[in-house]
């Protein structure tokens, strides 16, 4: 009886007699699942079929403890494994699948073709691909199994064709459901992908999530495998997958510390306005924001962080004690502090909350608010503008850029209720897509904005707006909310007139002509928009003060710009002294309180201030329009004449401030130029100092001159126009450029 099982099984008579005795003793009851494997080799039909010597250590174990059963279950369907020399036999669980290997030696090792008699595949059943001998095996191997496998980091994924998609167990006979068929073995998870293509795929999703660690080689990271990042003076704990924000409860991202400076120095420069201050980080995560926070500031601000994960709200207490600051844990009257290590400079506790952020901002009330969820911060407009006290602050980090940037148009509509079209200017277009949300939720509070920084990079949109009290400001807000006329030929753009009535022809309020032109429609409408300013002079310049004081160096030379683009001017002249010098400082209208003027009276934090310049800061608004800076800018590039060389941007800059009109560059583009211009005149200047470009092979026609008196005839124009500036602006001047294109046109003509 032995001898027949041990040839149906095709084990040796003493190994199965050894896999009997362990059965009865109940010592080991996975045996079986150990037993079925010989020389490297397993074959998924005998697993199956002969399964005796599992069930029965299964039936007796049961009775002493329901987790062995579990373990020896999950060991025997487990054991279509790689049990080759390179692993022990006893890490079952964290071996990889015999399909994938290294090499092809490694796969005809599984096969022992080095012994003369006939082998079966070790990734075919016996009823596909029968036993053979060494030389045909080989070419079945490498034709089917080695040449279409798919690679990642040194391993090779082939396709197998065992039953090892096992189903539950069937209670009335003793074979397992399984779902024949070619497949692939994830190397990184355990799934089984039938097609090539879809396998590439499958891999291509785990590299960008950022698994790329196999969970059958590795073992398991410990817990507490933690990684310190320093940023800014301050050392955060971070999990090793914390740059894929779907596999981590702990999102870091350093891309974003230009981000974190500039709201770093919104919140220095609110902080020199009124001691101490609340301020709130809304969506923690490791808590890098709020520590820098308060390290810096100290004991100006008041610091809570927020979080609704469990996980997240730990990791921020853990780098709160590794930082050495005090913290205190969910909103009670009493004190729950504790500190750790040496924190006697750091007297104020920073709090940290474990809730929904629309409920914690409801429920209290900030100076200092911070928005920064995964995609749009819509959803916490109304929140945070309900309870924000009068002059405070609001900055939100928008990261849904595929809707912002105009590639998803439908999802822009559906969350900022906002039509939009990719256009040139389609960074600008986003921030003001962002702004009008924000006065629209901030008019429902009866609150209007001032908006003090709007910066659209590549990653995020960041926005920070100041908070101004009362129906006044909110109508004046919502004023601002304006629909925006673009035409699709030329991509001039302009607001549309104040008003409810309806216009003939809304065609007319463009300066272009391309309607008349051109066939059909040629404009579309866009928005809503804010159509106010995006900067504020004064507020940016004490950022820049802030950012020089603390040694933020990414930070100034994006300042430095956005402070030219805000005067609309191209000088890069800025002074060193402290902006707060002066009692009082006007800002778009509203005066703001010094630390001068603050020392000279007790402010009570959250009350209504008794001074008058506070109390009547939102009546004394004034709108210098001529003051702000040009709405939207021009691509150099994309209003280029073909076949011209344009100048320099910086030597164009100086052209277009020769003739007139307002102009400077601008941090949404790197080749823009934000001007009052009108796009014809902007054409124009660039087409007069565009310098001709010729081809190498172009003998016909007068354009054919010599590098030499090219170089000469450029000098001399340069020359000559920056004595001709002041004629430029006439008429003659300007039918004498028309008329040297037109002997061009016609020179190309007639080369034709």
């Amino acid at each position: 009886m032995a001898a027949e099982e041990a040839a149906e099984t095709g084990l040796s008579a003493e190994q199965l007699q050894e896999a009997e005795e362990e059965a009865e003793d109940g010592s080991n009851p996975a045996g079986g699942g150990e037993a079925t494997a010989l020389n490297g080799e397993v074959d998924c039909k005998e697993v199956k079929s002969n399964n005796l010597p599992v069930k029965v250590a299964e039936s007796e174990v049961e009775t002493k403890e329901e987790g062995i059963e579990h373990e020896s279950i999950r060991e025997s369907d487990s054991s279509i494994l790689d049990v080759s020399s390179d692993y022990p036999r006893g890490l079952l669980k964290n071996q990889k699948h015999l399909s994938i290997q290294r090499q092809l030696a490694d796969l005809e090792k599984l096969a022992d073709l080095n012994e003369a008699e006939k082998k079966p595949c070790p990734l075919c059943p016996e009823e596909k691909f029968k036993a053979c001998y060494g030389h045909k095996l080989h070419r079945h191997l490498q034709n089917l199994h080695w040449k279409i496998s798919v690679e990642f980091e040194g391993y090779r994924m082939c396709i197998c064709h065992l039953p090892c998609r096992i189903a539950k167990p069937n209670c009335v006979a003793d074979q397992m459901f399984s779902k024949m068929g070619a497949h692939y073995h994830c190397i990184i998870c355990s799934a089984t992908i039938t097609r090539r293509t879809d396998m590439i795929g499958h891999i291509n999703r785990h590299v960008n999530k950022g698994e790329t660690e196999s969970r059958f080689i590795t073992a398991p990271a410990p817990k507490s495998s933690h990684e310190v990042l320093k940023e800014s003076d301050t050392d955060v704990q971070v999990l090793p997958n914390y740059s894929t924000p779907q596999k981590t409860d702990s999102y870091f991202n350093p891309k974003m510390k230009l981000n974190r400076q500039l709201i770093f120095c919104a919140l220095a420069v609110l902080a020199e306005e009124r001691k101490p201050i609340e301020c709130l980080d809304a969506f923690g995560a490791t808590g890098i924001m709020g520590l820098q926070w308060a390290k810096h500031l100290r004991s100006s601000v008041k610091v809570t962080i927020n979080d609704c994960n469990e996980n997240s709200v730990t990791m921020i207490q853990e780098n709160c004690h590794l930082n050495k600051m005090k913290v205190k844990v969910n909103t009670k009257e009493e004190d729950n502090d504790e500190a750790i290590g040496d924190g006697e400079e750091n007297t104020d506790a920073i709090e940290v909350t474990k809730m929904d952020a629309n409920v914690l901002m409801h429920l209290r009330s900030f100076d200092f608010i911070h928005l920064d969820p995964f995609g749009t911060s819509v959803n916490y407009l109304d929140s945070a503008f309900r309870n924000v006290r009068n002059l405070g602050i609001v900055s939100l980090t928008s990261t849904d850029i595929s809707s912002l940037y105009a590639k998803a148009q439908h999802v822009a509509l559906r969350h900022y209720g906002c039509n939009i079209v990719r256009t040139e200017y389609y960074k600008e277009l986003a921030a003001r897509t962002v702004i009008a949300a924000v006065a629209r939720a901030a008019a429902r509070c009866n609150k209007g904005i001032e908006v003090l920084l709007a910066v659209a990079l590549e990653h995020f949109v960041l926005v920070v707006v100041r908070v101004l009290r009362g129906p006044s400001p909110a109508d004046d807000s919502a004023k601002k909310i304006r629909y925006l006329i673009h035409c699709q030929w030329c991509e001039e753009r302009i607001f549309q007139k104040e008003g409810n009535m309806v216009e003939e022809n809304p065609y007319q309020q463009l300066p272009c002509d391309c309607h008349g032109s051109m066939p059909g429609r040629t404009a579309v409408v866009l928005g809503p928009l804010w159509s106010g300013a995006l900067f504020n002079t004064g507020f940016l310049r004490r950022m820049l003060f802030e950012a020089v004081q603390y040694g933020l160096e990414e930070a100034q030379p994006l300042l430095k710009t956005v402070v030219c683009e805000a005067e609309c001017t191209t000088s890069k002249n800025f002074s060193t002294h402290s902006p707060y010098d002066e009692n009082k400082q006007e800002e778009c209208g509203v005066y703001i309180k010094t630390p001068d003027t603050l020392a000279e009276s007790d402010v009570v934090p959250g009350k209504r201030k008794n001074n008058e310049v506070m109390r009547n800061a939102t009546k004394r608004q004034k709108t210098d329009n001529s003051a702000e800076h040009p709405a939207f800018y021009y691509n150099i590039h994309r209003h280029s004449i073909k076949g011209m060389n344009m100048p320099k941007l910086n030597k164009f800059l100086n052209y277009l401030s020769e003739a007139g009109y307002r102009v400077s560059r601008t941090h949404f583009d790197p080749m823009g130029v934000r001007t009052n211009a009108p796009l014809a005149h902007f054409k124009t200047v660039l087409m007069k100092y565009s310098t001709p470009t010729y081809a190498g092979g172009q003998t016909e026609g007068p354009l054919h001159v010599t590098e030499d008196v090219q170089l000469g005839d450029q000098l001399q124009a340069a020359a000559d126009s920056k004595a001709k500036d002041d004629e430029f602006l006439g008429e003659n001047k300007s039918g004498d450029t028309a008329t040297m294109f037109a002997e061009d046109c016609a020179t190309h003509c007639a080369a034709d």
